[in-house]
């Protein structure tokens, strides 16, 4: 036994070698792989003007979250100074009430950001569930669902919604009720066609032989795997709801007084255009950057979530 061991201590080191993959493989498969969400933030976070979009949005949204609170002025309180312009002690000027312009733009801020988003949630509640149910159930059903969606659709969705304001009364609850009535039509036509796409798909009908519910498949596979469009389609749902708030109450059909949005201060401005033009340039700029910011954003969102896209 000892003359055995001592004979493979005089072989060579050499003479062996390591059997296996090459370096190069090896490498390549202990590299990290990543999940499809964070292939996505990858992708989106590369995209400049997304990012540009995304840093409009999140000053736009603290500056209208901290700056009415921090103001030493009120949205409605008279300063006593009338039709100044921008200056160190009122940034963003007067009105012709003597109301400090800076703490009404971050006020009127508050009231477009939530309706945008307010209408935007209802929208994306009503039209996933009524895209998911119509899409996967499918026959008759589906028929008789998206005829209701296609009468919605052919009538004029500005005109709806100036109706309703008419009828109902002027203020925040009731132009988010008429921006919804009909808004959600475009998602539900978007999340039916991808639950069409989806739901013949291996899993979904291994999950119908196993017994799974309706409920139970929109909830666990159509909605998570249609998530992408979703999110896409609702980012671009906030600026035109920003957008339509900013119009109707330009009309004089959105908030009233004291309260003020980004439109209600345009619609002033515009009566001093000329005398005092700072009042209507500060309010018609900050609905331009919000409206291309989360337009850029979506953008972003649509090409990283993009499967032809990815490499």
């Amino acid at each position: 036994m000892t003359t055995n061991n001592n004979n493979f201590d005089h072989i060579a080191p050499e003479r062996f070698k390591i059997v296996g993959a090459r370096t190069s493989d090896a490498d390549t498969l202990n590299k990290k792989q990543i999940s499809f969400w964070q292939e996505v933030m990858y992708r989106f976070s590369h995209n400049k003007l997304a990012i540009i979009g995304l840093i409009i949005l999140a000053f736009v949204t603290i500056m209208a979250i901290f700056a009415p609170m921090l103001s030493t002025w009120s949205y409605e309180e008279n300063t006593g100074l009338y039709n100044t312009a921008p200056s160190a002690a009122h940034w963003f000027g007067t009105d012709d009430l003597a109301r400090d312009l800076f703490v009404r733009v971050w006020q009127g801020a508050r009231i477009s950001l939530f309706i945008g988003l307010a209408a935007a949630v209802i929208d994306l509640i009503i039209g996933v569930l009524w895209g998911s149910i119509s899409g996967l159930i499918g026959g008759r059903i589906d028929n008789i669902m998206m005829r209701i969606v296609d009468v919605l659709t052919a009538i004029p969705y500005i005109l709806v919604v100036i109706i309703l304001l008419v009828v109902m009364e002027k203020g925040l609850v009731p132009m988010i009720i008429a921006l919804s009535i009909t808004g959600w039509v475009n998602m539900a036509r978007i999340v039916r066609a991808e639950v069409l796409s989806i739901k013949n798909r291996e899993y979904v009908l291994a999950a119908q032989t196993l017994g799974a519910n309706t409920w139970h498949l929109i909830k666990r596979h159509l909605i998570p795997n249609a998530m992408g469009v979703i999110l896409v389609t609702m980012t671009l749902t906030i600026p035109s709801a920003i957008f339509t708030e900013s119009f109707l109450s330009y009309i004089g059909l959105g908030v009233q007084q004291p309260m003020s949005s980004w439109g209600t201060m345009a619609s002033e401005g515009n009566k001093a255009i000329q005398s005092a033009p700072w009042r209507l340039i500060f309010p018609a700029v900050f609905i331009s950057l919000t409206i291309f910011a989360f337009n850029a954003v979506g953008d972003g969102l649509r090409d990283a979530l993009d499967p032809k896209l990815r490499k």
